[in-house]
């Protein structure tokens, strides 16, 4: 049974815009995705959302909804009830484009700053060999679908505008952390992962996995014990000893 939704969205670009109300129809069933196609049929014909799949599987209609970060497709009309107003905006962290659609080429060239996979010298296609378990520990960061909901509510980019040329944001600190786990990448991540890419600046509040749509545990299996690195790195003097003997770099 359907009926008559009260929501608030963002309208306007890079020059400004502000909120406005409308009345849409909900039927049973439906996400949010579902009724701001509908408002774009019906009375918004110019309303700006970029989509995809709508699947929960391409990352694209990331937004916020009364203030969390959300995928809009992933979002059930019937976590809300029918008397609620609902607000969706554009997600905060990054410039806006025009009502719902964010410039997130921050993003893309962050990725492009981390080296990529290196193997051994002389270990030719083919030849790779990894246990079983090593697969399974990187295999939940490959679930990543790269929506940025983890980048949008990292508060040291979110609120902290200056922050954004020395920190990666927890999405690509994940992809340091999981080369580093990689039994064969020789890249030497640990040293990086603070230097260049500001691991020290996150303070594990886990924000970043209470919004993972993939339930990906950034914070716990990719993070800290990337912390855990560097720290064993920097300070454990056992561990500095040893390098300064055999002249290793974990």
């Amino acid at each position: 049974m359907g009926y008559q939704g009260n929501f608030r969205v963002w309208r306007g670009d890079a020059d400004g815009g502000g909120l406005e109300d409308f009345t849409v129809e909900v039927n049973e069933g439906e996400v949010v995705l579902d009724v701001i196609h509908r408002l774009q049929a019906t009375q918004a014909g110019d309303l700006a959302v970029r989509w995809n799949c709508k699947a929960g599987k391409c990352g694209s209609c990331s937004a916020e909804i009364n203030g969390r970060p959300r995928l809009l497709c992933m979002t059930r009309m019937s976590t809300f009830t029918e008397g609620e107003t609902i607000t969706i905006t554009p997600m905060r962290t990054f410039p806006i484009i025009r009502d719902l659609v964010t410039d997130v080429s921050f993003n893309y060239t962050k990725a492009r700053e981390i080296p990529s996979f290196k193997p051994p010298k002389g270990l030719a296609p083919g030849e790779y060999r990894m246990q079983q378990v090593d697969v399974e520990r990187s295999q939940e960061f490959r679930k990543c679908i790269e929506c940025f909901l983890c980048q949008d509510t990292c508060h040291v980019i979110r609120d902290h505008e200056e922050n954004k040329e020395a920190f990666a944001g927890p999405r690509f600190l994940m992809r340091v952390a999981e080369l580093e786990m990689h039994p064969l990448d020789e890249g030497g991540r640990v040293d990086a992962a603070q230097e260049q890419h500001g691991l020290g600046l996150c303070n594990i509040t886990k924000c970043c996995s209470e919004v993972c749509p993939e339930h990906i545990k950034i914070t716990d299996n990719a993070l800290i014990p990337m912390k855990e690195r560097v720290a064993d790195r920097k300070y454990d003097p056992i561990v500095w000893l040893g390098n300064k003997i055999f002249r290793r770099q974990p």
